[in-house]
């Protein structure tokens, strides 16, 4: 446990940020600038210097105990897991991807496609130009690997780099072969238990083969234990789970990335690390970061919801690295203003009124649109529950039902969290007019909202998405697979 539990939310190592030479007044300054960003919303921050975490906070209605999808961050995981896969002798990063897939032989015939070392695909270096995820997997649904060997790389592996979902699915498509096991299974023993991770898990395709590329669910804490190991370069607890070699290869430049539009993604490519202004990270969809930090010794973290991604590196940049440099030791009045504010961090509710004297307990379709942006969405139903007001989102025979906040968030997550009965959520809603009812659905497992406006008076219901789920189809694809 901590060693300093004053408003510690997790189990790693607690201390102030004087004591390890942190500013208080640089986090204060990263959590301001970010919060002044409209376009940006974190859901967690934990800041990590020289092994003991000085700073930690979540946004509420996200939680310390609730896990995330990390969308892209999850290849960090997957090449951990190849790094175990080397150490076994499972993997070889000099082999062909194809000869892990001999069945498939005889149908793959593109010179370029058969020379496609596992090297080259965990620096996303296969030689296409471009992303493949699509092509691939309509030419074969069942085996992407399969419709990813059939396109023809426009040059030679290693010698372009293009982010290219395919690349890291067949790296984890390998490691579970040879394994036998899942990602998730084959990493609970060797790096899941060892760093003490507990609740995970992985969206699969096809069933029982987890994606590799994206589709990990895990708590903040869980990210920072995997940026802890690296820092340490495979060090935990004394014990070398990773090798060194590994940790360093995997996290030094493989790959140039020129033709990427944002400065930070500019710096090149490791084996699914990327390289930073400083030292190297993984990161997912709209701000999930794993930053590792060498020169500082600190391990930066964020969850978030936002399309502005290189907005929190620069943040980060400008604010903490500053902060880490001022060599604080006093602890301070800023201290104390940090962790109070820390602790009350959340993300506003809906601005609205208050209920009409009467609303009709119909059933509201979705108006022309909403099939753009939910399209298995069939009603909606807002209805008076006691003292309370409750809103159902119906798709076909399933409901996700939660009582709407009023000025608040409302939880559905005792009803959800031992069940089958749907993704866990926060809603928070109220009235525009007398005819209009506004809601904000946060899906607490994911960095989506989505929003919602009921009409009366021609009983409709519209939805948008703050960020646009890039997986499934449906409210319940937004949660951990149980």
């Amino acid at each position: 446990m901590s060693t300093d539990t004053r408003g510690a939310a997790t189990s790693l190592p607690h201390s102030s940020p004087e004591s390890q030479g942190v500013d208080p007044a640089g986090i204060a300054a990263f959590v301001d600038a970010m919060d002044a960003r409209p376009e940006i919303e974190l859901h967690s921050l934990m800041i990590i210097r020289h092994g003991q975490v000085v700073a930690e906070g979540w946004w509420s209605p996200y939680a310390p105990d609730r896990v995330h999808l990390l969308y892209s961050l999850s290849k960090s995981f997957t090449s951990t897991a190849a790094a175990f896969a080397v150490a076994e002798g499972l993997l070889d990063l000099d082999a062909t991807v194809l000869s892990y897939f001999p069945e498939l032989d005889a149908d793959i015939t593109d010179p370029r496609s058969r020379a496609m070392l596992v090297r080259h695909v965990a620096a996303m270096a296969s030689g296409h130009l471009e992303e493949t995820v699509e092509r691939a997997s309509a030419l074969d649904p069942v085996e992407p690997v399969r419709g990813f060997l059939l396109i023809p790389p426009d040059r030679d592996p290693g010698s372009v780099f293009a982010y290219n979902q395919p690349c890291t699915y067949a790296l984890g498509a390998i490691v579970q072969r040879q394994s036998g096991q899942t990602l998730i299974d084959y990493l609970r023993p060797r790096l899941f238990d060892p760093l003490g991770i507990g609740r995970a898990g992985w969206q699969q395709h096809p069933a029982g083969r987890d994606l590799g590329f994206t589709g990990l669910f895990l708590t903040t804490e869980s990210i920072a234990r995997l940026g802890l190991l690296y820092l340490n370069r495979g060090v935990r607890n004394d014990r070398q789970l990773i090798s060194a070699e590994w940790v360093a290869e995997a996290t030094r430049l493989q790959i140039t990335t020129p033709r990427e539009p944002n400065p930070d993604w500019r710096r090149g490519y490791g084996f699914q690390f990327w390289m930073s202004r400083y030292g190297y990270r993984g990161d997912g969809a709209f701000g999930q970061f794993c930053l590792v930090l060498p020169e500082q010794d600190a391990v930066v973290i964020t969850t978030a919801a936002t399309e502005n991604m290189q907005g929190v590196l620069t943040g980060v940049w400008d604010h903490l690295v500053p902060a880490m440099e001022r060599d604080q030791r006093p602890e301070s009045a800023a201290g104390t203003v940090l962790a109070e504010r820390l602790e009350t961090l959340a993300l506003p509710p809906l601005a609205a009124g208050e209920p009409p004297g009467s609303w009709p307990d119909v059933l509201l379709r979705p108006s022309p649109g909403t099939a753009l942006t939910q399209p298995s969405l069939t009603g909606a139903r807002l209805r008076a529950d006691g003292g309370s007001w409750r809103l159902d989102l119906i798709e076909g025979d399933q409901t996700l039902s939660c009582c709407v906040g009023i000025g608040h968030w409302a939880t559905n997550v005792d009803e959800v969290d031992d069940g089958e009965s749907g993704p866990p959520v926060a809603v928070s809603g109220g009235w525009t007019d007398p005819g209009t009812f506004r809601a904000a659905v946060i899906f607490l497992e994911t960095p989506h909202r989505a929003n919602l406006t009921c009409r009366a008076s021609d009983a409709t219901v519209a939805v948008s998405w703050s960020t646009v789920p890039l997986r499934g189809e449906h409210f319940a694809d937004l949660r951990m697979p149980r």
